[in-house]
Order: C-alpha cells, then sequence, then structure tokens
C-alpha cells in the first residue's frame, strides 16, 4: 500500500553545482541539501531537468543520489528523496530506476519520453513495464513541451488503474484545462502537483497537492510559506488572501527564472547570492547579458540581493 499525500507539500527540483573546472561539487550539494531541509521542504529531485542530468555520467550519479539520501538521512527529517530516472528508453530507464531504489531514494520522478513521440499505447506500455519492475511509489512527469508528447488524461487513468505504485503526476503541459480534468477524474488518493511555480496557486485551488519547485533553490522558506497558505485555504482553515499575496510577490521571480532555458537562470540567480559557482556543462550555458540584467533587477527588487 503507497502512502496517501506523500508528495503533498513542496519539492524542490535541485540544481547540480559545479567547479570552476565542471566537475560536480558535492560538498556544495551537500549545503544545498541541508538548506532545503532546514527551510522545510518536503522533498528533494536529483537527477531531474534542473540538475542538468543528460550531461551527467553513471558513477557521478550514483554518487549524486547516494549524497542526497546521506543526507536527507542525517537531518532526521521526514524529507523524501524523489530521483529522476527517465530516458526515452524504456530499458534504460527501468535500469535506472531499479538503480535509484538500491541507491536509497524514497520515490521516482518519470518524465514521459522524448524525441520519439511514442503513441498513448507506448506511454501505457513504456509507463507500466517501470512501474512493475521497482516497487517503490512513482510520480510520473508530464512535460509536453520538453517531450513533444503529451499525457493524455484516459491514458493516466489507465496506469493509476492497473500500477497501484503510480500515485502522483507532475503536470507540467501548462494546460490548466487538462490539469483541472486530471484533478478531477483521479481517485482522492492520487496526487496532482503543479512542475510550474507559477501555476501553483491555481494548480492548489483547483484541487492539487503542491508544487515540484525551481524557485525553491532559492527561496525554499517563501515557497514552503505559500503552499501551506493554499493547502490551509484549500482544506477551509483560512481564506485564498495570504496565498494570494505571497503568489503575488514572488511570481516576478517565477517568471524571470524561465526567461532562458531552466537551469540557467536559477543557476546564475544562486550564484548571484554567492551559493554556487556559475557554472554549466555545454550545452547549457552562460545567461545573456540582457537576460542577466532583468535577473539582477528581480532579485534586487526582491530582496534577494
Amino acid at each position: 500500500m503507497m502512502k496517501q499525500n506523500l508528495f503533498r507539500g513542496v519539492t524542490t527540483a535541485l540544481i547540480t553545482p559545479f567547479l570552476e573546472d565542471e566537475a560536480v561539487d558535492y560538498a556544495g550539494l551537500r549545503r544545498n541539501v541541508r538548506f532545503q531541509i532546514e527551510n522545510g521542504v518536503r522533498g528533494l529531485v536529483p537527477l531531474g531537468t534542473t540538475w542538468e542530468t543528460p550531461t551527467l555520467n553513471e558513477e557521478e550519479k550514483q554518487k549524486i543520489v547516494r549524497a542526497v539520501v546521506e543526507e536527507a538521512r542525517v537531518a532526521g527529517q521526514d524529507t523524501l528523496v524523489m530521483v529522476g530516472v527517465g530516458t526515452n528508453s524504456t530499458k534504460k530507464t527501468i535500469e535506472n530506476a531499479q538503480n535509484a531504489q538500491e541507491w536509497g531514494a524514497d520515490a521516482l520522478l518519470v518524465v514521459t519520453p522524448y524525441y520519439n513521440k511514442p503513441t498513448q499505447q507506448g506511454l501505457y506500455l513504456h509507463f507500466r513495464a517501470i512501474a512493475d519492475a521497482v516497487d517503490i511509489p512513482i510520480m510520473l512527469y508530464n512535460i509536453q513541451g520538453r517531450s513533444g508528447v503529451n499525457l493524455e488524461t484516459e491514458t493516466l487513468l489507465r496506469l493509476i488503474a492497473d500500477c497501484p505504485n503510480i500515485i502522483a503526476v507532475k503536470e507540467a503541459s501548462g494546460n490548466m484545462a487538462q490539469i483541472q480534468a486530471v484533478i478531477a477524474q483521479t481517485p482522492d488518493s492520487f496526487q496532482v502537483l503543479s512542475g510550474d511555480d507559477g501555476l501553483t496557486l491555481e494548480l492548489i485551488r483547483a484541487g492539487g497537492q503542491g508544487v515540484v519547485s525551481v524557485a525553491s533553490n532559492l527561496v525554499p522558506e517563501q515557497m514552503v510559506a505559500l503552499v501551506k497558505a493554499a493547502l490551509a485555504a484549500q482544506a477551509g482553515h483560512a481564506d485564498w488572501q495570504a496565498a494570494e499575496q505571497l503568489s503575488q510577490q514572488l511570481m516576478p521571480l517565477f517568471e524571470v527564472q524561465m526567461i532562458e532555458t531552466n537551469p540557467i537562470p536559477i543557476k546564475a540567480a544562486l550564484a548571484m547570492q554567492g551559493l554556487i559557482k556559475e557554472t554549466y556543462r555545454l550545452p547549457m550555458c552562460a545567461l545573456a547579458d540582457a537576460s542577466r540584467q532583468q535577473l539582477q533587477a528581480v532579485l534586487q527588487a526582491l530582496k534577494l540581493l
């Protein structure tokens, strides 16, 4: 039996800190993890999109996951480690999923296969094969803008019915009508989280359970406050005013962090704060000067610099 409300709250889609020579900064990674846990996030995602995962080798991936798991356990908090394992190869994704489970992952984040654009039946067979290969909870990740294919609600419902460990979806389709339909048609025990910081409030208002956040790399305390306020309002324990104010305050950050391809702006912001080196692995590259000026202006306005 999978735990209900396992993902409720803020889960941070972590960045990978690199040193100037592009080696993984493991000490910096551990600092980042502790910073997130100290500020009350529910979960951590290593090896997601924001992690620049396609540029990492297998040895780095293992060391990264083990470091995140170790820091989460040392903290003594109930922090969930959800490892991104999705690829456009079912066989490779199963291998990644089994490895992540062995390395101590609490859950898996599995993105829709990219580039090869499978049919809905292909998506169903892909996700079902992965779910059958492990026995820890799975959150599916629907992001048509990066994968080129949309996980249709009918396909998602088939997977929920046939795979007991598929218990959540990260919705980054940007289509609120679809997101609302998913929330309305899935069982109450199934969790829908926003994959877009800017839609967090709207998604929770519609009945969602939280966010897998990029912004929380920089402002975890504020994101936790926003989601707590929204969930309290959803439950009828408060009005929506506090959540609306927090969302409005953070909206400039939500917008500017996507001024160029994620994770370039959020890594630049963390570097401006002196938390990491602003180092990327190609094909990710440094923020353009005009974008940098806009980002800096927003961070200054929000008193983050």
